[in-house]
């Protein structure tokens, strides 16, 4: 059975290792450490759902709510969403979409944006399959921690 819950502080380390493992799929790695998720979670608007397979964490979908000027509303963006290598398959990542998109009903919400790598097919194909449509293109730079 799969039940999805609020993170809270106690989850940093099984967070940061479901990052770990995300970034490592890609052949990447990522900095970072408990502390950071612990501020991440206390940032006001940045919020996560961790997906949990017979009391298991199994995956989690990150996300952040802020108003939005053009759409004169609040808005999210799905930052992560990663589901354990041993859980994909199972509506993981389904049940946590789901009840995401549940809660931003809830809150009034007025859009709900993500990106993925344009060869992520199988992270398109899931998103499409839940009425995300292909409307944008964000553009990024990326800064190191020293030029900020």
């Amino acid at each position: 059975m799969i039940t999805v819950r609020e993170a809270t502080s106690q989850d940093t380390a099984t967070i940061v290792q479901l990052i770990v493992d995300l970034a490592a799929t890609i052949g990447e790695r990522t900095s970072l450490s408990e502390a950071y998720v612990e501020e991440y979670l206390q940032f006001p608007g940045s919020k996560a759902l961790l997906g949990e397979v017979d009391g298991q964490v199994a995956g989690l979908i990150s996300y952040t709510l802020h108003p939005n000027l053009y759409h004169a509303g609040e808005t999210c963006l799905i930052e992560e969403l990663v589901v354990c290598q041993e859980a994909r398959g199972q509506g993981v990542g389904r049940s946590l979409l789901t009840e995401l998109f549940s809660r931003l009903e809830s809150v009034g919400c007025i859009e709900v944006s993500v990106s993925t790598m344009p060869d992520n097919v199988g992270a398109i194909r899931f998103y499409k399959a839940h009425g995300m449509l292909d409307e944008a293109i964000l553009l990024e730079k990326h800064f190191t921690k020293n030029t900020l």
